[in-house]
């Protein structure tokens, strides 16, 4: 059999405000595409469909829609597991309509592998999926199933226990296939997970991870990488970039073929879809942004700026850069003086009034933006009443 290992897909999902639905549902296109293409038995979901527990109605309908698309009326099997960004019942709330279609839903641990025939090769793929095991979540399941020392050692210990018990349903005649949404220790992450909070275990080692599967689908880190080195133990990585500091990453999903026993050898399919993030680092100031938009340099990037300048942009500025390029999402202003005096950009200078203060710290933590009188004046008056407050506790 054929199968296909995606995850991260974060439905729903902003960059600055900026919606990402369009990259999102060309995304849903070029994975029923390569489905295809590759001829796919089956398709791994490993957690963080949406990007919240409540996620936007058009968010719903677009994954609806991908699974609809990917099992093609039940001739493709689909496995799906809720990550720590999903609500686990909102992920599986449509178990009976889609176990019709092949689609496998699983929201919460269980202690139960999950079986799947392939009905074009006549194989069957047994899958220990593990969906966000949040510590308490765990703690529930193997509560009654494990004794009291067994409970007090460590997380990582009793992910094992887990995975090492739905791997007892592994057979020499199936192929055997672990799936969970973790971080596991030695994980290169990014500025865009958010962190997975287990009581004070935030890692897996990877040893515990191994319970005589073939392959393992993790999500939960957005870059694409191997773990400890193992080609089998794999994070497929988000189809799109979601914060800056994956500006430049390749984004991709994976695939493989197996066969009960047999070896796995997988390998990254580059995914075309979603708009580039790249950073701009404009030493050269205003001059050097204008010559970049004026050579239209990465055309439907989004973009975020560190401009260098002397003195603070203008809201005539601002505007006619954010005009010229619908992609600019930050402008990062670095003042030179600043630099050159040794302060930081965000150090304010003693000695000014305080409604001076305040506007070059809006300035700066808006990019540029103007305080409106009404603004200051709101300022001034907080000051004065937290003073007047001061003086009069003492």
């Amino acid at each position: 059999m054929r199968v296909l290992h995606t995850a991260d897909w974060h439905f729903g999902r902003t960059l600055e405000g900026r919606s990402r639905m369009a990259e999102q549902e060309a995304f849903v296109d070029e994975l029923v595409r390569l489905s295809r293409e590759e001829q796919a038995d089956l398709v791994l979901v490993a957690g963080d469909v949406y990007d919240s527990v409540n996620p936007p109605a058009a968010a719903e309908g677009l994954y609806y829609d991908a699974l609809a698309r990917l099992s093609e009326g039940g001739r493709r099997a689909v496995a799906v597991i809720a990550g720590n960004h999903d609500h686990p019942d909102r992920v599986a709330a449509a178990t009976p309509l889609a176990a019709r279609h092949g689609v496998r839903l699983i929201g919460l641990p269980q202690a139960e592998a999950v079986r799947v025939g392939i009905a074009r090769t006549g194989e069957e793929a047994i899958i220990a999926a593990l969906p966000y095991p949040s510590e308490a979540r765990l703690n529930e399941l193997l509560h009654a199933a494990m004794d009291e020392e067994a409970l007090r050692a460590a997380y990582s210990d009793r992910v094992g226990r887990l995975m090492r018990t739905m791997g007892g349903a592994f057979r020499p005649d199936t192929v055997n296939l672990a799936m969970s949404h973790i971080y596991v220790l030695g994980g290169s992450e990014t500025e865009s997970e958010r962190p997975i909070q287990v009581g004070g275990a935030y890692t897996i080692d990877p040893s515990a991870l191994r319970a005589g599967q073939q392959y393992t689908a993790l999500g939960h880190l957005h870059r694409p990488q191997r773990v400890a080195g193992d080609e089998t133990i794999r994070y497929s990585g988000s189809p799109l970039a979601y914060s800056f500091s994956e500006a430049g990453q390749a984004k991709s999903v994976v695939l493989f073929d197996a066969v009960p026993g047999g070896i796995v050898e997988p390998r990254e399919v580059l995914l075309s879809c979603g708009r580039p993030l790249v950073r701009w680092q404009a030493q050269g100031g205003l001059a050097e942004v204008h010559r970049w938009l004026d050579e239209k340099r990465d055309p439907g990037a989004w973009i975020e700026l560190t401009l260098w300048l002397t003195e603070a942009l203008t809201l005539e500025q601002i505007g006619a850069l954010r005009t010229s390029c619908d992609g600019l999402l930050q402008i990062r202003p670095v003042y030179e003086n600043a630099a050159e005096n040794g302060e930081s950009p965000s150090r304010e200078r003693g000695g000014l009034p305080p409604e001076e203060l305040f506007r070059r710290f809006y300035r700066r933590q808006t990019g540029g933006g103007e305080a409106d009188d009404a603004l200051v004046s709101l300022f001034l008056t907080l000051i004065h009443d937290e003073a007047e407050k001061e003086e009069s506790e003492t």
